[in-house]
């Protein structure tokens, strides 16, 4: 394991990079439905 993490380490920075801009997409994802439900009871 460890020595296919040395030789792809460019396949593992781009994984990790990967996740990262998923976190950022879900975490926005969820502010804009959460934004969206505090617009709709402030028309009310």
């Amino acid at each position: 394991m460890y020595e296919f993490l040395s030789q792809n380490s460019l396949y593992v920075v781009l994984l990790i990079a990967l996740i990262g801009w998923l976190g950022i997409v879900f975490y926005l994802f969820r502010l804009n439905k959460k934004i969206d439900k505090l617009e709709k009871m402030f028309k009310e």
